[in-house]
């Protein structure tokens, strides 16, 4: 998961222990999010445009998809008048702080790590803030992470 450090970092997730991922507004990563992400799954937690753009640490689902409550609220940023509670649109999970890792484990080494060719992060274009990993990649980059080789 995503997110510039002028609105969100690991250090914040840190103090807060848990927060919602809400305002995601793109239907791949909101599908990701929906169907796929469950209580206890591991996050990749990424710091993009940042110095440098990388993985900063580890957190874990501990709410799967909802309806984001922010869509609902007029006036608010995140607002859609399109999603409703009957017919949600986008969605939302809860991540808790597992690990911040001593250095942020940059965009450049991922890409040159054996076993992380195909990791979407990786791939040119690639902006989506919510992206799955495979379970041998997240083991590479928690190794990684924590300095581990």
């Amino acid at each position: 998961m995503k997110c510039e450090p002028v609105a969100y970092t690991i250090d914040d997730l840190k103090r807060d222990g848990k927060t919602g991922w809400e305002g995601v507004r793109n239907y791949q990563a909101r599908n990701f999010m929906r169907d796929d992400m469950q209580v206890g799954d591991g996050v990749l937690f990424y710091a993009s445009n940042a110095d440098p753009s990388g993985v900063s640490g580890l957190a874990t689902i501990t709410r799967a998809g909802y309806p984001d409550p922010f869509a609902l609220r007029k006036g608010h940023d995140y607002y859609d008048p399109k999603h409703t509670a009957e017919k949600p649109i986008w969605y939302s999970v809860e991540i808790a702080f597992v690990e911040r890792f001593k250095d942020v484990l940059p965009l450049t080494t991922l890409k040159q790590v054996k076993g992380l060719q195909q990791m979407m992060v990786n791939q040119k274009g690639s902006r989506l803030s919510v992206q799955p990993v495979t379970p041998k990649e997240f083991e590479i980059v928690c190794r990684l992470g924590q300095g581990r080789r």
